[in-house]
């Protein structure tokens, strides 16, 4: 099955017309031909099977034979904010897989003890992109712009969704499951590898976050931000 990402398609579309990026790839790299079966996704849930009716490399175009909307649609929301790492190649490990896996956003946290400041957020996008079409999925992750930790906690306030932290300082920690029930919205906090300051965590603390352990391992972040998939993906399963 090959699944292209096109944003710009619409369930009313009879016919549609490849990017030139995406001609080029479907003719010269996976030497598709006329009436060949692809599928788009336009990564809001919209799935389209489609066949080539003209296979040229710089405009093919297809006609739309079927359409699904909503397709697999999430029964939850889960949105990890989450400090990037230094070496960023183990953030884009974390959102090829995350993914695949399910998660719905993701913001970049900047906090007092971050080793990275900056993020090229169309870099990731393309990471997520190409994770949803490996994983036959149709929805595409969203990635916020970076924001200080401080910041994030401002913009939250009030929002109606379950709030976590996860953190590895001393304190009482319930599991996630203990804390959340399925079909939620879910946000969790992942710090960097020196953790949270205190500061930071009795912010959250005072905001609503609860306090959630995801283990007796002390993980690297970008593993704390993947095995926080895990759990809300189990605690949703069925």
């Amino acid at each position: 099955m090959h699944l292209f990402y096109t944003a710009d398609i619409a369930p009313h579309h009879k016919q549609f017309l490849l990017s030139e990026e995406e001609s080029k790839h479907a003719i010269r790299v996976l030497r598709l031909q006329q009436g060949d079966a692809v599928v788009l996704v336009d990564g809001v849930g919209g799935w389209y099977d489609a066949e080539i009716i003209d296979p040229h490399p710089k405009r093919t175009t297809l006609q739309i034979n079927r359409v699904e909307v909503d397709f697999q649609k999430s029964s939850y929301h889960l949105h990890i904010a989450v400090a990037p790492t230094k070496n960023i190649d183990r953030i884009e490990w974390f959102l090829e897989k995350a993914t695949e896996i399910g998660i719905q956003e993701i913001t970049p946290i900047i906090s007092e003890h971050s080793e990275r400041k900056e993020v090229k957020v169309d870099r990731l996008n393309k990471v997520v992109a190409s994770a949803m079409k490996q994983s036959l999925k149709a929805y595409l992750p969203k990635i916020n712009p970076a924001i200080t930790f401080t910041q994030f906690l401002k913009q939250q306030a009030g929002l109606d969704q379950t709030k976590l932290i996860a953190h590895c300082a001393e304190g009482e920690k319930r599991y996630v499951a203990d804390v959340c029930q399925p079909k939620g919205s879910y946000l969790i906090l992942i710090g960097p590898e020196g953790d949270f300051s205190s500061t930071e965590i009795n912010d959250a603390l005072t905001q609503g976050f609860a306090p959630v352990s995801l283990g007796d391992s002390r993980l690297r972040t970008e593993t704390a931000a993947l095995v926080s998939c895990v759990e809300f993906s189990l605690l949703n399963r069925g």
